[in-house]
């Protein structure tokens, strides 16, 4: 049986080339991808700035929350890689702005890099919607 899918772009130039997209909901379930703070321009928003960055990626999340008919609301599990693990109390503050009465499961590690130098957190997310 195949199941519906409904997509959202990350604009990404190799989305097509290497077989992915910025979220993606089946069902009741939405999956949305590791998210770097780009903004529209493509360019790395708040660099050397990592309460920047977390409000870019979870800005964009949230767009795409909405866009697959969800909300911050229905976010089950978050996941937060940071590049300067020093930077886990001011990127858990932001994470409080989005979540804290939400209070999704939550996981923050340590990478050596991200793609982009001037990244220092991408984000993803797993959200379940309510039953109507």
């Amino acid at each position: 049986m195949t199941r519906d899918r409904a997509r959202v772009s990350s604009a990404s130039p190799f989305e097509k080339l290497f077989g992915f997209c910025r979220a993606v909901r089946v069902g009741d379930r939405i999956c949305i991808a590791g998210t770097a703070p780009i903004g529209p321009d493509g360019s790395t928003v708040g660099v050397g700035d990592p309460s920047a960055q977390a409000r870019r990626c979870l800005d964009i999340i949230g767009a795409a929350l909405n866009e697959l008919g969800g909300t911050y609301d229905d976010v089950v599990r978050t996941r937060m890689f940071l590049t300067d693990i020093d930077d886990w109390e001011v990127i858990g503050r932001v994470h409080g702005d989005y979540f804290r009465d939400v209070q999704p499961v939550s996981t923050m590690v340590a990478v050596a890099r991200l793609i982009d130098p001037d990244w220092c957190i991408e984000i993803e997310v797993d959200a379940l919607l309510a039953e109507s």
